[in-house]
């Protein structure tokens, strides 16, 4: 389907420009959403007439987006949420969550602006694009972390499931671990062996005598 676009559309082109689309996309996404006109003949007219007034609404807009981005670009978002030792969440942050966070801090962002390749399933601070307007993307942080404690320390590069590795072999050195393994796994042995020599001294004296 042939379409004029109303907005510049990432990998697609800019205002006024005449695309061919998948029928799908054009029906499901572009003109639902105010971003294209199919690309009629009476409509090429009505967008020519309107022209003006589409590319001086879309300066505007974008100025806006722009103010908001110098505010928003490299905020970062602290996410408490429970997960496994290995660091799997139980669950996963979307894009309204994040949104959610945004909202919170006082930032108007839709879920739609929010772009993620697939939900985060995992502990750990990643960098998520928000698209502000068509010719605007910022980029945050998102720290998902189990407690605040957890999030401060990723915020400053550590890494908590590591640390946690460390904390148990500690925890198994400090209830002596080692020492645990001689005298309840190994002296059975040791005590069946020195039965044994004992066993063999009494047969000995035995066949002397």
């Amino acid at each position: 389907m042939d379409v004029i676009l109303l907005e510049r559309v990432e990998k697609l082109g800019q205002i006024g420009d005449i695309v061919n689309v998948k029928d799908g996309f054009a029906r499901n996404f572009l003109l639902p959403q105010k971003k294209a006109l199919r690309a009629t003949e009476m409509n090429k007219k009505v967008f020519e007439n309107q022209r003006a007034d589409i590319e001086a609404r879309n300066l505007e807009a974008k100025k806006e987006a722009e103010a908001v981005a110098g505010k928003l670009e490299g905020q970062s978002y602290t996410l408490i949420r429970q997960a496994s030792d290995m660091g799997q969440l139980y669950g996963s942050v979307s894009s309204r969550d994040i949104a959610e966070a945004a909202e919170a801090d006082g930032f108007h962002v839709s879920r739609s602006q929010i772009i993620l390749d697939k939900p985060l399933k995992n502990l750990g601070v990643s960098e998520v694009r928000v698209v502000l307007h068509p010719e605007v993307t910022v980029n945050i942080s998102v720290n998902i972390a189990r407690s605040q404690e957890e999030a401060e320390a990723q915020a400053r590069g550590e890494n908590v499931l590591g640390q946690k590795e460390e904390l148990d072999e500690e925890l198994i050195r400090g209830t002596g671990g080692d020492d645990f393994f001689e005298e309840g796994v190994d002296a059975p042995k040791a005590k069946a062996e020195d039965a044994g020599d004992a066993e063999t001294e009494a047969d000995t004296e035995k066949s002397d005598s």
